[in-house]
């Protein structure tokens, strides 16, 4: 009797430290997983942050403004639009090259022209 009691007393305790072993071990791959989401939290409200900014700043009243007169080509009331003109110079025309002369021959000639080649004549 005294020997079944210390049996299933250690059976128990044995139960017990594997489920706290068990336990452990998914509490620390918890924590790992926790830390990585907290990483990726962060990540994403700095760019969020970031893409507020951009976001501010290309509705700002300068930013359409430069946006108007650079892209737009858009002019405000009272100003004056100045359109560039390429210098006044004649470009040149380019000269073509000439072909060299097609010599003509006669059947027999040209054969030997084949053969022997441009000076075999």
């Amino acid at each position: 009797m005294k020997y079944g009691i210390l049996a299933l007393g250690i059976t128990i305790l044995s139960m017990l430290v594997m489920e706290f072993n068990s336990r452990t071990t998914e509490l620390n791959s918890l924590t790992v997983e926790r830390d990585l989401v907290s990483t990726q939290l962060a990540q994403r409200e700095q760019t969020r942050a970031a893409l507020d900014a951009q976001i501010a700043i290309a509705t700002s009243e300068a930013a359409v403004d430069h946006w108007a007169h650079e892209d737009g080509h858009m002019v405000k009331d009272g100003e004056i639009p100045v359109i560039p003109i390429p210098a006044g110079g004649i470009l040149p025309t380019p000269t073509p090259t000439p072909l060299p002369p097609v010599q003509v021959t006669e059947n027999p000639n040209g054969w030997l022209l084949l053969i022997l080649g441009p000076g075999g004549l």
